[in-house]
């Protein structure tokens, strides 16, 4: 299956629904909230509808957060399927500060095997297929090497998400300085992927459909990201959709 899918055809398809997101956020749009309190704009019902439609004539199931109610019994017996956020980072997308992102990932056997990750207000194209390695706008990816972490960590956590617990990993990494940065949306993975970032630690909710695409990203770049209890490889597809704490390095 995975041989018979484009990564440049899922990249067209990320550029569409991001043209389709930067014609509303360059005017004013009305924000919903859902009943988890998190906020919704018709951005991403527009980019959601794009993203569904064009991916259908694959015939391979499709998870995405606007439509995630699909019941464990029928999706745990999927091999391959689509896990998609047509906006993740809609509190950026809110704020217009530019860093949210469409997240399209394809998941085979619990595990990312593509991704497109794109940013359209800061033009960046990240994507990686199994086997194929993993690109920044073209280039492979990492682009650079920390040669010295015990001297210095490049740590980047969220913007709109920083936890307690998060912060008391980052105050106790082993290292004679740290640098810390915030940024939102899964550019966070990708920082990682890129080499700008040595680590993202997330001892804090997020969902599958948050992290799929630029997971797959990482694994292609050579990093990993960890459950942080069992040091084991994130998994997808699981019964309760929310991710466990995590480690990208």
């Amino acid at each position: 299956m995975l041989n018979t899918i484009e990564i440049a055809d899922i990249i067209t398809i990320a550029k569409a629904a991001g043209d389709t997101i930067m014609d509303i956020y360059q005017k004013d749009f009305a924000i919903e909230y859902k009943e988890d309190s998190s906020p919704l704009t018709e951005a991403d019902l527009a980019s959601n509808a794009l993203i569904v439609e064009a991916l259908e004539h694959y015939n391979i199931p499709i998870m995405s957060e606007e439509g995630k109610s699909i019941p464990y019994d029928t999706r745990k017996n999927w091999e391959y399927y689509w896990c998609i956020d047509p906006i993740d980072g809609t509190k950026e997308f809110i704020k217009k500060n530019g860093e949210f992102t469409v997240n399209i990932a394809l998941i085979h056997k619990n595990a990312p095997v593509l991704g497109v990750v794109y940013a359209p207000a800061l033009n960046d194209m990240y994507s990686a297929k199994q086997g194929e390695g993993a690109f920044k706008n073209g280039d492979k990816l990492p682009l650079s090497v920390n040669t010295a972490p015990e001297k210095t960590l490049r740590v980047v956590a969220s913007k709109s998400h920083l936890s307690e617990e998060t912060q008391a990993f980052i105050d106790a990494l082993d290292t004679e300085h740290i640098e810390q940065v915030s940024k939102g949306s899964s550019l966070k993975l990708c920082m990682v992927a890129e080499g700008v970032a040595d680590i993202y630690p997330r001892l804090a909710p997020t969902m599958e459909w948050d992290t799929a695409a630029a997971d797959a990203i990482v694994r292609e770049s050579g990093k990993m990201t960890y459950r942080h209890e069992t040091k084991e490889p994130m998994r997808y597809n699981k019964e309760n959709l929310l991710n466990p704490w995590f480690i990208v390095k």
